[in-house]
């Protein structure tokens, strides 16, 4: 199991199993034995991540995201609430993508995967880095955006329809609201979608 705890946290796929055990007939056979002792959790078909338990290491939800289906960075409610800007907890990992909008479930959550255009993507993501891993998310000011943009129905005609959807929908910590980037919202407002609702935000955060 050395060969396998070398991966820490970083999902693997099946090429890469199928390296480690070359005198096998059966790869699959040999996988899935793994699986059902409890040593790799399946994340989709033909990708696997290590148990913590033969890793030592603690699962990244937000990294497993970037490599689920890609390219993508961790945004929406999940990334404001790993942030603190939220209150409420988040249950299904939320993603942006370039690629068709999909969705996975396996034994660790539900992972969504929303897409955008290439232009819009590349706007506000960061590098962050927990407990030594390393993962694609999008910044504060991302993060708000998409999630007003990929909302259905949701069309924020006025600055004080912006307010109360912050104050009382989401319970958005204002004081960092008003620290926020403009840039990040102009960016957005140039290439997004709901130019309407994005420039009442940006009119909002700069009164």
């Amino acid at each position: 199991m050395k060969l396998l705890s070398e991966f820490g946290n970083t999902p693997i796929d099946f090429a890469i199993l199928k390296s480690l055990f070359p005198g096998y007939k059966s790869v699959h056979n040999k996988i899935s034995e793994l699986e059902k002792s409890g040593k790799l959790i399946r994340l989709k078909k033909g990708m696997y991540v290590v148990s913590p338990n033969v890793s030592g290491q603690l699962l990244s939800e937000e990294l497993i995201a970037n490599h689920l289906y890609g390219p993508s960075y961790v945004s929406m409610e999940f990334a404001l609430r790993y942030y603190g800007l939220i209150p409420e907890s988040v249950y299904t990992i939320q993603s942006i993508t370039t690629k068709h909008s999909k969705e996975f479930k396996n034994s660790l959550g539900t992972f969504q995967f929303t897409g955008c255009s290439k232009e819009y993507f590349s706007i506000g993501i960061r590098q962050e880095i927990k407990e030594l891993t390393s993962f694609l998310i999008a910044s504060p000011e991302k993060a708000l955006c998409d999630l007003i943009i990929h909302t259905p129905n949701l069309n924020l005609r006025f600055q004080k329809d912006v307010l109360i959807y912050l104050e009382d929908n989401l319970r958005f910590d204002m004081d960092a609201f008003y620290q926020m980037d403009k840039s990040i919202f102009e960016q957005c407002l140039k290439v997004g979608k709901k130019k309407a609702t994005i420039m009442n935000l940006l009119k909002l955060l700069q009164r």
